[in-house]
């Protein structure tokens, strides 16, 4: 190889690989965790944090992430529509690795079981379905209810 064709790849490298882990990363944070009261019984998500501002665009969110201090794993709460809600504990039934969301299901990065936005099993090797929490709704919250 010639000298001048080494150098630009090597500057090309220099630039892109920080470039492609940036990149990277910004997917892997691409969740957003929702703020959360905690009133009696119930976790408190508003309903205007399913929709994100981007340069004066509302766009909606499909989930938000719901984490409290007590909870080693998060719930995921899922928007179906205008008036239906669902919550899961996003803990694998299988061997309790926390799950990813995207592409309408939730997935287990350690063995491969899948489920059902509602919290059902799609896909083993887990036998158990999702715990999932009971859901109420005014004008502008989300009330998840602890058992």
């Amino acid at each position: 190889m010639e000298r001048r064709k080494f150098i630009k790849t090597c500057c090309y490298t220099a630039i892109g690989v920080p470039l492609l882990v940036t990149t990277l990363q910004s997917c892997a944070s691409a969740y957003f965790y929702a703020p959360v009261t905690l009133n009696k019984n119930r976790l408190v998500v508003k309903k205007a944090d399913f929709w994100q501002v981007k340069k004066d665009k509302k766009i909606p969110r499909p989930f938000v992430l719901v984490k409290t201090p007590g909870m080693e794993f998060p719930i995921c709460l899922y928007k179906i529509n205008e008036e239906t809600y669902t919550a899961s504990l996003l803990k694998c039934t299988h061997r309790g690795c926390e799950l990813n969301v995207g592409g309408g299901i939730y997935s287990c990065p350690c063995h491969g079981s899948e489920f059902s936005i509602k919290g059902n099993v799609l896909e083993g090797p887990a036998e158990q379905n999702l715990k999932t929490f009971e859901i109420a709704l005014d004008n502008e919250n989300i009330y998840i209810l602890q058992s």
